[in-house]
Parts: C-alpha cells; structure tokens; sequence
C-alpha cells in the first residue's frame, strides 16, 4: 500500500474515521416500564431541587465535555428566568425510516419536540430518543430511559463541524504555503515563514529519524496532517468557543485506528516475522510469543488513543476547576489566586496542546519505522 503524498487523502479519512455512528439501542423490556412526559412532575422535582455552587460548577464542567448538536457559546437569564443562548443550530441527519433532515434549533435546546415526516425526537440529556407528539420518555425500573434511539446518527454536532473547520483552515492555509513556494521560487512568505520550520522539523528530527531516508517521505503526508489537525484542535479547545474534540474519546479512538492501519497495511515481511516467528528464539517460546506480540500491534493504537483523550481532558477538568474556584472563595485573595493559577495553566495548556501532537506524531512515525525495518541486523546479533 503506498500512502497518498495528498493531505487532502487523509484529512478525509480522519473525518470519516470519527464521524459518529450510532447503532439502534434495543427494544426495551415492556415490564416494569413507567411513561413519564418530558415535563412530568417527576422532573419538576429534580428541576426544583436546590443546587449548591458546587454541583452547579461540577454540571457545567461535565456539560463542556460533552458533544451536543449545536454550538452554543454562550447563556444567560434575565430578571424574568427567561434563558437567552448565543450560538447557532446545526445539521441532524437521521437514518430511520428514511434519513431525516432537521436543523437542531427544533429541539430549542433540549425543551420541545422535533417533527420529521412524522417521526418525533427528543434531545434528551445530549441524546436524540425517538417519542411520541407530547415528547413521552419512558424509564425502566433503574430509571433509565428506555426510548429507542434512531438507527443511524449521521448529524453535524460540534466536534464534527470543529474538524471541518479545522480542515479547511489546513487545506487554506498548506495549498497557500505551497503557492507561496511557487511564486517566490521556494521562499516561504506570510505565515509560511511560521510553518515551514515546523514542517522541516517534523521531516528532519521525526520522520527521518525514526523511518529513515529510504521510506519516510510515502508516510509524510499523513505525519504532516496528523501534527497539525491535532495541533490545531488542541488550541481552539483553549479558545472561550467551548470545543473538546480530542477530548472526545471516540476521536482519538479514530485516530488510533487510522495509525494502525497504516502501520499493519505497509508492514514488510521481516515486521511480521518479527511478530509470527521471531528469529533466535527457541520454538516453543515462539509459540508463546506469537499471541503476545501480536497483542502489542493492539496496545500501541489502544496507547495512543487513551494518552491524548486523558491529557486533554485532564487539562480541560483542572483548568475549568480552578476557574470556579473563584466563584466559591468569593473573596479577592481566593479569587486573585484562582485567576493567576488559572492563567499559569493557560499557559502551560497551550504547550501540552502542542506537545501532544508532538507525542502522537512521533509515536506514530516510530510505529512506521519498526513496520519497515530491514533484515540486517541480526546475523550479528545472533
């Protein structure tokens, strides 16, 4: 398999790898099932139950991690208790019976039913339940919902629309380099001047380095893309517009996949050999190695999927922490301290952003590296 040496290939691919398809949850059990409507009394309750500043700060930084199906920025209540929301609806695509097409402002954040052809829907706790008219939410006896979801969720949420985003900054912004090398017979100017030591660095202290001169430049591409689209959604992750892609496990999980795949599809022989029937190794401890190397080619995805979603999230929880710590200490030193503490961590998030494209980056070169390793080395070594 020959990698593409077109980004474009695989910006592609990272976007279908992670776009969110979810499967249709079972039917439920018709025993011990309780019908309560979506503004039952049940739900008055909890909704009339006093919150402290804790829980309230607790439900927000939960709420930040979380997809949802439209970019909210912003909200506030006025004298009234009439909530106001700053942002803008996006696409749901539904495939049940048939692909229903809506825009998310039907759901008007979570309080009213959406109509398609006939089918209702319910947002409901971030997710899109099929209902009735009246927007009807069953529980089981474990109060949970029982509501079927739709066969297939095909919607644009907001990390979809951050990826898009983020790909067509990157398609902007490299088919701009490129031009630029055209014009000023291979000086980069504007913002190349930025980027082209990042793109050598990569080449020369990552790429080289670790797949060497012979195989690098077919995995270039894909090093290149990789860096920048995790970069890129790590720093609008820092920015007030409320993104957690990578934070998203479901994304780093994409990603994951996508260095595997590369990694076991342009493996030489002497990779699997290594793996299968490792040489100088008696044969009955190549019986037992063999599963275990193999299971290695897994945990180096699993590794790299589970670092940048736990470094990502970690950082947004500490951070958004501190930033509430403010509001409980209601004082000026509490809330001087939890500011400066706030802002040093900024700080150091925008190098973690960085530093975890850096790792994802090179791990993934080191993976390509050792599928194209030579046969050289071990008649010396045995």
């Amino acid at each position: 398999m020959v990698i593409s040496k077109k980004p474009l290939h695989f910006i592609v691919a990272l976007l279908v790898s992670v776009l969110p398809l979810v499967a249709a949850a079972s039917n439920p059990d018709s025993t011990a099932v309780q019908t309560v409507a979506v503004h039952s009394e049940t739900e008055a309750h909890h909704t009339e139950e006093p919150k402290d500043l804790k829980t309230e700060i607790k439900e927000y930084i939960n709420h930040h991690l979380l997809d949802s199906y439209d970019f909210h920025l912003f909200s506030w209540e006025d004298d009234s208790k009439v909530a106001h929301h700053i942002g803008f609806p996006l696409p749901v695509i539904l495939v049940d019976n048939g692909v229903q097409f809506f825009m998310s402002s039907k759901f008007h954040h979570g309080e009213t039913v959406a109509e398609s052809n006939g089918n209702f829907y319910k947002l409901y706790h971030g997710k899109i339940y099929k209902t009735d008219a009246e927007g009807t939410i069953k529980y089981d006896a474990e109060h949970h919902v029982t509501n079927a979801k739709p066969t297939i969720d095909l919607s644009i949420t907001k990390n979809v629309f951050m990826m898009l985003v983020v790909s067509l900054l990157m398609l902007w912004l490299f088919s701009s380099l490129a031009k630029s090398y055209a014009k000023n017979g291979g000086i980069a100017k504007g913002a190349g001047r930025f980027f082209e030591p990042i793109i050598l660095y990569i080449r020369d202290d990552i790429a080289i380095p670790n797949i060497g001169h012979k195989n690098y430049k077919k995995y270039m591409s894909y090093l290149l893309t990789i860096f920048f689209f995790v970069w890129f959604l790590n720093m609008f992750g820092l920015t007030p517009l409320g993104v957690n892609v990578t934070g998203n496990i479901a994304i780093t999980a994409g990603l994951a996949i996508l260095t595997y795949l590369i990694t076991t599809f342009t493996a030489n022989k002497n990779y699997w050999g290594h793996i299968f029937w490792m040489p100088g190794v008696p044969t009955p401890m190549k019986v037992i190695l063999a599963p275990i190397e193999l299971l290695g080619t897994i945990i180096k995805p699993f590794s790299l999927m589970i670092r940048l979603y736990a470094n990502i999230v970690a950082g947004h929880v500490v951070l958004m922490s501190i930033i509430g710590l403010m509001f409980i200490f209601k004082n000026w030193l509490g809330s001087s301290l939890s500011f400066f503490l706030a802002f040093a961590l900024s700080l150091l998030e925008i190098l973690v952003a960085a530093l975890q494209a850096y790792i994802f980056t090179m791990l993934s070169a080191l993976y390509f590296g050792a599928a194209n390793e030579e046969h050289h080395h071990e008649e010396g070594h045995h």
